[in-house]
């Protein structure tokens, strides 16, 4: 009995050094001393920043709020006025979405060819050579940093109004998009998957075909898939400045003032990037 009471004495003693050890220690009857960590200070500087920039764009800005909730209404009028779609038009319409769907299907497919070979040039575990591959993602980032719209316009000069001005500047954009994302994809594949069919006297061809492209093509794809989306974005607005497709058909149906043919394009939008999500989700969904 004596043994088995200072057994139990013994275990009392140890698990209150325990408890006191790891309780944090106050400081006075209520209050808890807690760290703040260095994260936090950067997170609070962030909200600040970015709470004084938007206060100097508004006022850089001379937003007229008085005037903006008078003409409020009219938003309510014009969409009203689109949601009564008409087909007075609608061979020019159905027309001018099969230029953008043409479009957008050319751009991504050229530049996922493209951006697969500047991919794997830009993959340091592929090229073997940091300066280098630093310099091919460098010299994407500049054509990436350039919007979509300045590079359509810049074909407008060389090869004038229509699809193909739109097709080239859609392109240069999205190769230098697929370019950054194909060659992290393939950073990301573990260095163990390359030595090892190294090791086995892989020729650095077989490495990219049986051990690159596999390992990366579940983000391959949803890479692709997310471009896919971003490109029929564009390709709305692209028409807009003279690259032609849908956004060519609302822009002059709005300019008409035939608000019902509009409604009818921007619906036709809507309906197909729907579609157009769902299907990619559906497709990765199977990949995995």
């Amino acid at each position: 009995m004596l043994a088995k009471e200072s057994d139990e004495s013994m275990n009392i003693e140890e698990v209150t050094a325990v408890d006191s050890a790891v309780r944090p220690k106050r400081k006075g009857k209520k209050h808890i001393d807690v760290g703040v960590r260095g994260g936090d200070h950067f997170i609070a500087l962030f909200l600040a920043g970015t709470t004084a920039a938007a206060a100097v764009s508004l006022y850089m800005l001379h937003i007229d709020w008085l005037q903006l909730a008078e003409r409020s209404s009219g938003i309510v009028e014009i969409f009203w006025k689109m949601a009564h779609m008409t087909t007075d038009s609608v061979d020019f319409t159905l027309l001018s979405f099969a230029d953008t769907f043409s479009i957008m299907v050319l751009a991504t497919v050229y530049s996922i060819f493209l951006g697969l070979v500047f991919g794997l040039l830009a993959a340091e575990n592929v090229v073997g050579s940091r300066i280098a591959a630093g310099a091919v993602k460098a010299f994407f980032t500049f054509l990436r940093a350039v919007p979509t719209p300045v590079w359509v316009l810049l074909m407008l000069v060389c090869f004038g109004f229509g699809p193909v001005a739109g097709v080239t500047g859609l392109s240069i954009h999205t190769v230098a998009f697929f370019t950054r994302a194909f060659s992290q994809a393939f950073e990301d594949v573990p260095q163990d998957t390359i030595d090892g069919l190294a090791a086995l006297g892989a020729t650095r061809w077989q490495i990219i075909c049986c051990g690159l492209l596999p390992s990366a093509v579940t983000q391959l794809v949803a890479w692709i898939a997310l471009r896919f989306e971003i490109n029929f974005a564009e390709c709305a607005i692209l028409g807009m400045v003279g690259a032609g497709g849908i956004g060519f058909a609302i822009s002059t149906s709005i300019q008409n003032y035939q608000y019902g043919q509009a409604g009818l394009a921007v619906f036709l939008v809507f309906a197909f990037a729907f579609c157009l999500e769902r299907g990619f989700l559906l497709v990765k969904r199977s990949m995995q």
